[in-house]
């Protein structure tokens, strides 16, 4: 067969990311081209995203990362006939000590790919909360109603603890051992932490080392909140990185854990919290400045920075100023302008799940439009908005102008309320004077419908890849009479290792699990050997040996990657027993690989089996096991 010419593909995406004086250098992975760029803005991500050859960009780690498949070692060899610089296969990542790209875009990209991985739970739970919120409205409580009391701890219970599942997906992020930061965060949320703290104040025995205070964040404890555990976990990786470098090896298995944790708890506790509390009073006096100044210029700033300050735990800035309000005037507007914040999120989601051309989207938006209803923003912010950025600060802006006017008309509140649309309560005047809750609904509606009329006009970012997934003819297909019923072809692929079955879109990588690399399943490997899944043809030996690729009798074609981000290894733990070109039979020996070196590097060993040319197939069906051995059924493709 003639190799493939992929010359005007190359050509094509050096000039579409900025040209080839653009390129620092370019190397490849497995799957991917991997671009230092000078300037990641004069690449258009739009185009290569739609680019017949390129199946996604991706942008960390200070590269633009063009998806281009198994065959990307010839699109390599193309780009650098255009003059490129390259610096072959990547077998260590040497691009840190280059531009990561602004600080906002970094964080951005830090806080959506932390919460990518349990979006759906969240926008679950979020829509629980909403249905317990109903039931309150109804007059349903913990005490009156089992169903309540149980919902509500279903609920509630994923936000109070969302530390933990933030240091989960953190330490993936920053790479570091899960177990250990699941310690870690379960010290900020154990459940006694409060009072310990309250006693020690109470006693004067507040003081660490004589100078530092032992205490919370003005909230009381650290539940529900984001920004704390993910700087635990960030200081956490760097320490255990250095406690395993001087530790023996002998004893690394508790070692490596028990100084991590015993370093990181205190340092958390003993900074997080006061540096929270020092920003906290600083916000409340600029805050009280601002109201006294200007009401309405206070309205438009609380307004637009509420969904930061929250983000970041700050908030509570002006929680005590709000309850010392109501308590001497039986009315607070000190919240006014953050009360409607969420009907911004409500009004932009819906106009998204309108637009939006990604499947993936819809389905993460649409509950998350209905928990954003009744205040519940979070998985409408951390999955959507956010991610996207356009949107989030479109709703910043908005919500800042409703505060203006909220602070116009005097809306103010009489009793501590709920959220969303059952906040409309809390705005009821005691004497019988209905204007405030009615000017309140009038502006929650009127909110929603100018973030919707605002996402209407503007475009709506892409967040895996593009409409690739939907795409259409834009043409009314050709009716043809039925000549013949269509003979299925199917071939069954077996499983290559022995291990738990993994859903692919919970693997711990965005390409991967947004099957934009094809269809398939992964595997939690056991056992550390890859044993060809079917008789065919190798056509690919990634030369760091943690990646094969093969051609089936049949002409499925796959990719057995082992482990993520396993290509940093520089080949240490693998060893081959094929070459591209080799002939294999079902059950051959593909390759080895060391489970200990994979994970003692505190990588996922999560390894994706994928059908690279799942276009060419009508499906493909995997196994509903949750274990599997090798030569166990594993997936079908239907032609």
């Amino acid at each position: 067969m003639a190799k493939k010419d992929y010359t005007e593909l190359a050509k094509d995406i050096v000039a579409h990311v900025g040209g080839k004086d653009n390129v620092v250098n370019v190397r490849h992975c497995v799957t991917r081209l991997r671009f230092v760029l000078k300037d990641e803005s004069k690449a258009d991500d739009d185009y290569l995203k739609q680019r017949d050859g390129v199946v996604t960009v991706v942008k960390a780690g200070g590269q633009y990362q063009v998806v281009i498949g198994n065959h990307v070692p010839d699109v390599y060899a193309s780009v650098l006939e255009t003059g490129v610089s390259g610096v072959g296969s990547l077998d260590v990542d040497e691009g840190d000590d280059v531009d990561k790209g602004n600080l906002f875009d970094r964080f951005i990209d830090l806080i959506s790919g932390i919460f990518q991985p349990f979006l759906g739970p969240l926008a679950a739970t979020g829509m629980i909360k909403g249905l317990v919120a109903i039931m309150a409205a109804s007059g349903l409580s913990a005490d009156n109603s089992s169903w309540y009391a149980m919902l509500n701890a279903a609920g509630d219970g994923f936000f109070q603890f969302l530390p933990i599942l933030i240091a989960v997906t953190a330490a993936r992020k920053f790479k570091m051992n899960e177990f250990s930061a699941i310690a870690i965060a379960g010290a900020l949320v154990y459940p006694d932490i409060a009072a310990s703290v309250a006693n020690l104040a109470g006693n004067g025995s507040d003081k660490v080392l004589g100078f530092l205070t032992f205490e919370l964040p003005s909230s009381g404890s650290y539940l529900s909140t984001v920004i704390p555990a993910i700087l635990a976990i960030w200081a956490a990786s760097y320490i255990e990185k250095w406690v395993r470098k001087i530790t023996p090896d002998v004893v690394k298995l508790f070692i490596v854990p028990f100084v991590t944790i015993l370093i990181t708890v205190p340092l958390t506790f003993l900074v997080v919290g006061p540096v929270a509390n020092l920003l906290s009073d600083g916000l409340t006096i600029v805050f009280e400045g601002i109201l006294n100044f200007s009401p309405i210029l206070y309205g438009f700033i609380v307004g637009a920075l509420w969904q930061v300050l929250v983000m970041f735990g700050l908030h509570w800035a002006l929680i005590p100023l709000s309850i010392l309000q109501l308590t001497n005037n039986g009315y607070s507007d000190i919240l006014t302008p953050a009360l409607l914040p969420c009907f911004t999120q409500t009004g932009i989601l819906l106009a998204i799940i309108l637009k939006t051309k990604e499947k993936k989207v819809r389905t993460i938006a649409m509950p998350a439009f209905v928990s954003s209803i009744f205040g519940v923003t979070e998985p409408a912010i951390y999955g959507i908005t956010l991610p996207m950025r356009a949107p989030f600060i479109m709703s910043c802006i908005i919500s800042g102008f409703i505060g203006a006017v909220a602070m116009i008309l005097k809306i103010k509140t009489f009793v501590s309320g709920a959220m969303g649309i059952f906040l409309l309560p809390a705005f009821v005047n005691p004497n019988g004077d209905m204007s405030v809750v009615i000017n309140a609904g009038i502006l929650m509606f009127a909110t929603a419908v100018i973030s919707f009329a605002a996402q209407m006009f503007a475009p709506v970012p892409y967040l895996y890849g593009g409409p690739k997934e939907d795409a259409t003819p834009n043409k009314e297909a050709e009716v043809e009479p039925v000549k013949a019923l269509k003979e299925l072809k199917q071939e069954i692929i077996a499983s290559p290792m022995m291990g738990d079955v993994v859903k692919l879109d919970d693997v711990p990588d965005e390409v991967f699990a947004s099957g934009a690399m094809g269809k398939g399943i992964a595997i939690n490997p056991t056992d550390g050997t890859v044993l060809a899944p079917a008789n065919g043809e190798v056509t690919l030996v990634f030369p760091t040996g943690h990646a094969i690729g093969m051609r089936t009798e049949n002409g499925a074609e796959l990719l057995i990657h082992v482990g993520m981000d396993t290509v940093s290894l520089a080949g240490k733990g693998f060893k081959t027993y094929v070459e591209v070109g080799d002939k294999v039979e079902a059950g051959q020996k593909l390759l080895e690989f060391d489970l200990a070196t994979i994970r003692e590097a505190n990588l996922p060993v999560i390894s994706p089996i994928i059908v690279t040319n799942s276009a060419d197939f009508d499906d493909v069906l995997t196994t509903q096991e949750v274990r599997i051995n090798t030569g166990d059924y594993l997936l079908t493709t239907v032609k």
